[in-house]
């Protein structure tokens, strides 16, 4: 992954978990790459389906000195009471969970209403030759590792009504980050 936080990218872990404050969730945390750019005021809880990686987030987050409740999980099927989070987090998760649509239903349920979605990972590219390409590596990725190229978990927030706050894409479009709020309830 240090190669393609380097070359693709860039700033985009500090982008998204420098906004998160509160209580935060991070989904699909992994190997804790994260964990360097939180505030120092974020509650972090940290849910991976990978007994290993968390193993490494354990050594990460205590090399940090940076207190974090991790926990192995499924993003699909997250084990936390509705309306948990203030901030719920995933960066380069969402493109190898296998139904990633019922994971970000699952973030939603956790997170409080008026509360903040930061997402961020590979999609769909925006130029037609690149979508091709993405589209034949799938061919070999989604069969081997379930790792999907033409995603666009941004499509499912907006449908779910989140207000997109902020959204950049990059590198072709391959590239997608946003902050998303969770609409507040009507009293």
């Amino acid at each position: 992954m240090a190669f393609a936080d380097r070359r693709f990218f860039g700033d985009t872990r500090h982008w998204v978990c420098s906004q998160a404050t509160g209580d935060v969730l991070e989904v699909a945390i992994g190997t804790g790459l994260n964990l360097a750019h939180y505030p120092d005021g974020a509650r972090l809880t940290g849910v991976e389906w990978s007994p290993a990686m968390l193993d490494v987030a354990r050594r990460r987050a205590a090399d940090l000195g940076r207190p974090v409740d991790l926990r192995q999980g499924d993003a699909q099927s997250l084990d936390f009471s509705a309306d948990s989070f203030d901030t719920v987090v995933c960066t380069f998760g969402l493109c190898a969970i296998p139904h990633h649509q019922q994971a970000l239903v699952e973030m939603a349920r956790v997170l409080r209403p008026g509360g903040l979605l930061l997402l961020a990972d590979h999609v769909e590219s925006a130029s037609r030759p690149v979508r091709a390409a993405q589209w034949l590596a799938e061919l070999v990725s989604v069969p081997l590792g379930g790792e999907h190229w033409r995603r666009r978990p941004i499509r499912h927030v907006q449908a779910m009504g989140f207000t997109i706050e902020r959204h950049e894409r990059f590198k072709l479009g391959i590239v997608e980050r946003l902050a998303a709020r969770k609409p507040v309830k009507a009293a």
